[in-house]
């Protein structure tokens, strides 16, 4: 299938900005330079140093690259060609990308001008496709070579590129929206979590304020889940590792397992899944088939190694809280379980706003070694989870590489209020770890019959959803979700006494409020709260006392909203109880 236009613009200007970086540098070494979301990068080894100051520089020569009109020309050629042109040139990253590939691969190179790369394309035929107005060069960073922290430390120079003038001006206008929303400001700003470099990089700290927060979402996730019989299981944080050389997580996942030795000498492992577990609490016991399904659910952290370059705010994180589930049933009741969780995602992403997408995310064919169990195994269990979702009259599209370890999944993509897509809950359909647990229940024939697991995660990372929850709403969360539900400011210490009444009886109704009593002037706590985003503030003066009804501020309201005390409770109780999104 021909790529779109946009992705030849992209992946031209990452051989245009190679070719700037080469007439401002000339002995640069080249690494690679792909398309990404929105734009390029392009890595190169520099003996000089390179920042941000620079890159006006190298975009004024793209543009001017871009306008001289220059053809993108394909040749093939044969490997000792290849290896020829990239040494004579001293591109050692080339020459060892060449050695790496299969000697059937077919090796291109793409002429651009006088520069020429080793590229399997495809690029745009001439500049004149390219709008040199509609692309800009955006910021630095450090990457290792192949990402490997052992290997050479590059330069890696992004980029953004659209189609027209117009279209990298809106995304531009959405980034500067998304950085007033970046949820690391206001996760600080609304005292939700911090990070301490005693406790360690990727290892957030939930304040009072942000533990109510991933309270709130796990108590609705759980009311979602008990409306279908799951039940809570409880599992340790660490585990011999032996159950990950059964489950193959410690051959398919060996980089990203936080290992134990005691001093015994026992080798355990900080848990990165629950799935394994979970198999041990299903195989305690025989299990008849009148048992299934056995729906196990919890919400726990699992701990994953991710490289120190990689981790960033709440989106990647050591510790993740996952909101875990796994089914374990008949084959013959796999739809009913899978369309049941469906339901549940699609419940809760409603309460948020967000406009939910399907993905069914498969496995790469070519790289089988990446996964557990046999090609038979995935092309029946990717049939079987297509044949669902066209049976449930679910739209869908399809991911090649993107599905789990141990089976495929269906992926639910969600669309916040920039337009931006984040991957978030995943049902994943498995029938690998029943096979390698031996996990299987008594037939109505009194037969042993192997089961399928299922396994599904609504929010997925509490740390993620969060981060993404924080940035969609802008931190302006709904009434039941708020850490603080209503604030009382006083005028004077003559209103503190009755202000402390008001909170009383609030408190309850489980309403969440604080007061603000201190003795800073009424214009400055108005201020300070409303940077809190609390959805209800009252302020309690001479003339609020003497009223028999409530002057309540409600956020992102210009009008106060004047109503009884007992009319506002129940108000307030009802958008709690339906967890309604507007105030």
């Amino acid at each position: 299938m021909e790529e779109p236009k946009i992705f030849k613009i992209r992946h031209s200007l990452a051989h245009i900005l190679a070719m700037a970086v080469l007439e401002k540098f000339p002995d640069a070494k080249l690494g690679v330079g792909p398309v990404i979301d929105n734009g390029f990068y392009y890595d190169f080894l520099l003996t000089k140093k390179l920042s941000d100051e620079d890159l006006p520089d190298l975009e004024a020569r793209m543009k001017k690259i871009v306008q001289e009109k220059i053809a993108f020309t394909k040749t093939i050629v044969e490997r000792a060609d290849a290896l020829n042109e990239v040494e004579k040139n001293k591109q050692i990253f080339k020459t060892e990308l060449i050695n790496d590939l299969p000697g059937t691969e077919e090796l291109s190179f793409y002429q651009s001008g006088n520069f020429k790369d080793l590229c399997r394309g495809p690029h745009v035929e001439n500049t004149t496709e390219i709008d040199p107005e509609a692309f800009c060069l955006t910021n630095t960073a450090g990457a290792y070579w192949r990402g490997d922290e052992k290997r050479e430390m590059l330069v890696r120079i992004y980029g953004l590129a659209f189609e027209t003038k117009k279209e990298l001006a809106d995304y531009q206008t959405m980034l500067e929206e998304a950085k007033k929303r970046d949820h690391r400001v206001l996760g600080k700003q609304l005292d939700l979590f911090t990070f301490s470099e005693l406790v360690g990089p990727g290892l957030p700290l939930w304040t009072p304020k942000g533990t109510m927060l991933r309270q709130e979402l796990d108590a609705f996730i759980w009311q979602l889940r008990s409306q279908y019989d799951y039940q809570k299981v409880t599992i340790p944080h660490i585990t011999k590792k032996s159950l990950y050389d059964v489950s193959g997580h410690s051959q398919k996942f060996a980089d990203g397992l936080f290992t134990i030795t005691t001093r015994e000498g026992h080798e355990f492992a900080m848990k990165p899944m629950n799935c394994p577990h979970h198999t041990q609490i299903y195989n305690h016991l025989p299990r008849s088939y009148r048992d299934l399904p056995q729906r196990y659910a919890e919400t726990t952290m699992v701990y994953r190694d991710e490289q120190s370059g990689e981790l960033s705010g709440l989106t990647r994180v050591l510790s993740i809280t996952q909101d875990d589930a796994h089914v374990f049933c008949r084959e013959n009741q796999v739809k009913d379980e899978v369309l049941k969780i469906v339901n549940i995602v699609k419940t809760f992403y409603k309460a948020f706003g967000f406009e939910l997408k399907i993905r069914l995310s498969l496995h790469d064919p070519e790289h089988l070694e990446k996964y557990l169990g046999d090609a038979t195994l995935w092309e029946k269990t990717e049939n079987d989870l297509k044949d669902l979702l066209k049976q449930a009259d679910l739209k869908f599209t399809e991911g090649i590489g993107e599905a789990a370890l141990y089976g495929p999944k269906i992926d639910f993509m969600a669309q916040d209020s920039l337009g931006r897509k984040w991957q978030v809950a995943t049902i994943q359909l498995d029938r690998n770890l029943p096979e390698r647990f031996d996990l299987y229940c008594i037939n109505e024939k009194s037969e042993q019959e192997r089961i399928v697991m299922i396994h599904a995660a609504i929010a997925g990372s509490l740390e993620r959803f969060s981060a993404v929850l924080i940035e969609h709403l802008a931190g302006d969360f709904p009434l039941w979700l708020s850490p603080v539900q209503i604030k009382i400011l006083t005028v004077s210490e003559n209103h503190v006494e009755f202000a402390k009444k008001l909170a009383a009886e609030f408190k309850l109704q489980n309403l969440r409020v604080e007061i603000d009593d201190s003795n800073e002037t009424l214009g400055n706590k108005i201020r300070k709260n409303s940077a809190e985003k609390i959805p209800y503030t009252l302020v309690i003066g001479d003339k609020e006392i003497a009223s028999s009804d409530l002057s309540i501020r409600v956020r992102g309201q210009k009008d106060l909203l004047n109503i009884s005390k007992e009319a506002f409770i129940k108000l307030a109780k009802t958008k709690i109880e339906n967890r309604e999104l507007a105030l």
